[in-house]
């Protein structure tokens, strides 16, 4: 191995032996294939739905009945996409799925993106001018930091996440402080829309405000107060220069009328600028879209590198994300979204009892008093690698969520349900945590008798010690 190469060698290993030391070392593993799924993001089990399963199959076998057929020169790839949306890489199918996609979600118009990654980092990377200003949550996905990383914009500013959440705002502020390592608050949306309102240029429209939040949050599982967001930024920004993104990766499939998320839950549809749906949660297949209108669709094809420099999606995962639509629109998935909400509902039951129980300190365990209709739990931790690994010993498949995912002293174990759990899962899920939050308390009883005999030696020392000088 060439010198040169072996120093770099040594360089990243002593990189990643530090990370190991902090316990933040991040490793590809492969869930048994026995242990029950708290982990994915599948919330409604779509990908393993047999229905959308034989939909799909007879699909392809009739495309490839259809190609093995066709004397002419050019025939359909279906493994494929062969280049780029600009180049060999468009098709009829990749189009009339944008403007069903569109349709379904009351859009103007639709542009498919290989991932919501590259849709996030595309639409950021490209559409902001130079003045103007982006706000962002701070609790916002990577993807949307680094289209903020390649974005002209000439200023970027966090505001606090609790200012936009419901659950975070039902919180009392001594359960929020009780948290390990509670973090000091950023300042508010409300607060930072009025001061930039003060720049004569944002006041008269001269310069653009993208306030960009998420639909359904991935590590929180909360839903900001969007209603709210969008008359905050009506009431600061009134020449309509704020234009607000919502990532609806999460909320997708789970809000909304057959699932069409929380923008047109809300009824939104016509005073959010532009969202950004991911496939690869709910809906179960994979790649992203940005809806938006036909002005920017037409911009992003022009100006957005991550759709223009990279190959489009291939045949049968467009064919994919059109079979789940299909099953989206005739109505099938409602009775999963219910059964999922029970499941929500059951489980939040579960830990507040075992909770009530036990009482454990926050280091130990904690959940948030407000329920969620969110399939997304977060169990807060000082030890989430430990009770994820018990929990996986038992059988049930959750993952630890450690710093720098999310802030340090944050740290959780993430619990996401799916409509295809059952409640005997749940509770044994619940009945594993219980196990370990036990052990937890005999762990912490004893450590505090070791040191309550160590300090009455010491005391005792101590007397012996005055008595031998009298």
């Amino acid at each position: 191995m060439p010198e040169t190469r072996s120093q770099l060698d040594s360089t990243l290993g002593d990189l990643l032996a530090r990370r190991k030391s902090l316990e933040k070392l991040r490793r590809l593993t492969n869930a048994p294939p026995e242990s029950v799924d708290f982990s994915s993001n599948g919330y409604l089990s779509l990908s393993t739905n047999s229905v959308i399963q034989r939909a799909l199959l007879s699909r392809l076998q009739a495309e490839v009945a259809a190609s093995e057929s066709h004397d002419g020169l050019r025939r359909r790839s279906i493994l494929g996409s062969g280049g780029s949306r600009l180049l060999d890489g468009n098709s009829s199918l990749a189009e009339s799925l944008e403007k069903k996609v569109a349709s379904f979600h009351n859009s103007e118009a639709a542009l498919l993106f290989t991932s919501a990654y590259d849709a996030n980092t595309g639409l950021l990377g490209c559409v902001p001018q130079p003045g103007d200003v982006i706000v962002y949550d701070e609790l916002i996905h990577a993807s949307v930091h680094e289209g903020m990383r390649l974005s002209r914009a000439t200023t970027r500013i966090p505001f606090a996440h609790d200012s936009i959440s419901e659950a975070h705002r039902a919180q009392d502020t001594d359960d929020k402080t009780g948290q390990p390592g509670a973090q000091v608050k950023t300042r508010s949306l409300d607060s930072i829309l009025r001061q930039l309102c003060e720049d004569d240029r944002i006041h008269i429209g001269k310069k653009n405000v993208f306030i960009c939040i998420e639909g359904l949050y991935s590590m929180d599982g909360d839903v900001p107060l969007l209603k709210e967001i969008v008359e905050t930024v009506d009431r600061y920004l009134p020449s309509g220069n704020g234009y607000i993104i919502v990532d609806e990766a999460h909320s997708v499939g789970v809000f909304g009328d057959n699932g069409r998320g929380l923008v047109c839950q809300l009824g939104l549809e016509d005073r959010v600028w532009a969202r950004v749906l991911g496939f690869g949660k709910a809906m179960g297949c994979a790649g992203g879209v940005v809806l938006c209108s036909s002005t920017t669709r037409s911009y992003l094809i022009n100006y957005a590198r991550s759709l223009i420099y990279t190959t489009s999606m291939t045949f049968t995962s467009l064919l994919s994300i059109d079979v789940v639509y299909d099953y989206l629109m005739s109505g099938q998935s409602k009775p999963l979204r219910e059964r999922l909400q029970a499941l929500i509902h059951h489980t939040y039951n579960q830990l507040h009892a075992l909770c009530a129980r036990l009482q454990p300190s926050c280091h130990i365990l904690h959940i948030d008093k407000a329920p969620s209709k969110s399939p997304i739990i977060p169990v807060f931790t000082a030890s989430p690698r430990r009770l994820a690994a018990h929990c996986q010993r038992s059988g049930f498949m959750v993952r630890p969520i450690v710093a720098p995912t999310v802030p340090a002293g944050t740290e959780r174990v993430r619990i996401c349900l799916h409509s295809a759990n059952t409640t005997e899962q749940i509770n044994g899920l619940c009945r594993a945590i219980e196990e370990w939050i036990k052990g937890q308390l005999v762990a912490d009883m004893s450590q505090e008798n070791t040191i309550s005999r160590k300090e009455s030696t010491g005391a005792a020392n101590v007397c012996t010690k005055d008595k031998s000088r009298l």
